[in-house]
């Protein structure tokens, strides 16, 4: 009897754990995904500047060096210091 109990609560346990792991999966692809870019100094953030009339890799080869400038120009920014030590 108590081997019995033991089985059927195992899968109670395994259904519940897979209802869980179905609604999760099917939430997660409702997500959507914004695009991050960097904000401009003075207004919104602006997208990249991408040759459309050029191939996937020079496209690819654009948002990278794009990229790069962007970080690069984060970095180079200086950091408020605060007059608490």
């Amino acid at each position: 009897m108590r081997m019995i109990f033991g089985v059927l609560s195992l899968l109670f346990v395994v259904a519940v754990i897979g209802f869980l792991a179905k609604k999760q999966f099917a939430s997660v692809n409702q997500i959507k995904v914004p695009t991050v870019s960097a904000p401009a100094a003075d207004g919104p953030p602006a997208l990249p500047n991408v040759n459309p009339s050029g191939n996937v890799q020079q496209q690819s080869q654009q948002i990278q060096q794009q990229f790069k400038a962007a970080a690069e120009a984060a970095v180079q920014q200086a950091r408020p210091m605060s007059d608490e030590k």
